[in-house]
């Protein structure tokens, strides 16, 4: 099969023919119809992600049809039309993943190839009402955002919630999931073509983080946030606090933006606000998410999609943060 492989830390993305995997029972052979980046496969690609092998096929999202399965018992699973839940060996504690947990793409081979090879039980109907481009979007940015949405930060009908850095496929997962449990959200981004966009989307107000007064515009529009769903931390966390309402979530899944600066902790005990992160989400979490997706009829937002042939372009698209939505391969 044809595989995008990346062979060593100072080495491009290359297309290369490489075996198919072979399948043990309980495993089924997927084949790729679309796949999605994240930020982790950027990250990886610069050698910057713990546990990186080479070499290794990157990608995480995955939607297709399953080919093969190891085994009789799974037989029925040929033909299926599937989206991959990216991470397996959750373990059995709801609130944090145990010690075997994997997301595919690293260290497991990964959806950037024409066959993917995945845990029976990490398979999920594709919701009937999304393209293979629009399914392949879901799994990881969908998990991640439903459960800091829903798991950790308990939205509820009629919060007031805070999206930061809006423009990322997280970030546009977080509105659209919000907007559909009957909250009103407010974003941050980058430029004023985003903002616009978001607000074309359902956002009640967006502004650009590159303002001196981002926060205060904020506090102005809203008055104060009952949840704050953010990815980057950095310098600009510090002013996330003062923008909660009291008994306020502050969820947290990343940190492209740097570390947690210093905080003013009375603002934090006073009000009774939480800081809770996140990481992914367990099976349940997943379904649920699917339940979700189809229920609202969510469609994600796609920005490009690429040949499988072009996944160092894409990739550098995301380096760069130009895009809106989520970027996809196909085969």
């Amino acid at each position: 099969m044809k595989a995008i492989v990346l062979e060593a830390a100072d080495k491009p993305l290359v297309l290369k023919e490489v075996d198919n995997p072979g399948l043990a029972p309980g495993e089924a052979l997927v084949k790729i119809k679309a796949a999605a980046l994240n930020r982790r496969d950027y990250w990886i690609t610069i050698g910057k992600y713990a546990g990186i092998k080479y070499p290794t096929i990157l990608g995480s999202d995955g939607a297709g049809i399953v080919e093969a399965v190891g085994g009789d018992t799974d037989r029925h699973l040929i033909g299926t039309e599937v989206i991959i839940n990216p991470g397996s060996g959750w373990g059995d504690d709801q609130n944090f993943q145990s010690d075997d947990f994997k997301i595919l793409g690293l260290p497991a081979d990964g959806t950037f190839a024409e066959y993917v090879k995945v845990e029976v039980q990490q398979l999920h109907t594709r919701p009937a009402h999304l393209s293979w481009e629009q399914a392949a979007a879901v799994p990881l940015a969908g998990l991640t955002v439903f459960r800091a949405l829903f798991t950790k930060g308990k939205i509820k009908k009629g919060d007031k919630v805070l999206i930061t850095g809006v423009g990322s496929g997280t970030g546009l997962f977080a509105l659209q999931f919000a907007l559909a449990a009957g909250c009103q959200v407010f974003a941050t981004t980058g430029s004023g073509e985003k903002m616009e966009r978001a607000k074309k989307l359902g956002a009640a107000a967006a502004v650009n983080y590159k303002s001196q007064d981002w926060a205060e515009q904020l506090l102005h529009l809203a008055g104060g946030f009952d949840v704050i769903i953010d990815s980057a931390l950095g310098d600009g966390f510090a002013k996330l606090p003062d923008l909660c309402n009291p008994g306020g979530r502050i969820v947290i899944f990343g940190g492209t933006a740097g570390n947690i600066p210093a905080l003013n902790g009375r603002k934090i005990f006073w009000c009774q606000l939480q800081v809770i992160g996140t990481m992914m989400g367990s099976p349940d979490d997943f379904k649920a998410m699917v339940a979700f997706v189809n229920e609202h009829q969510i469609v994600p937002v796609i920005d490009a999609v690429f040949p499988l042939a072009d996944a160092a372009e894409a990739i550098s698209k995301m380096e760069h943060s130009s895009q809106f939505g989520k970027i996809v391969l196909k085969p």
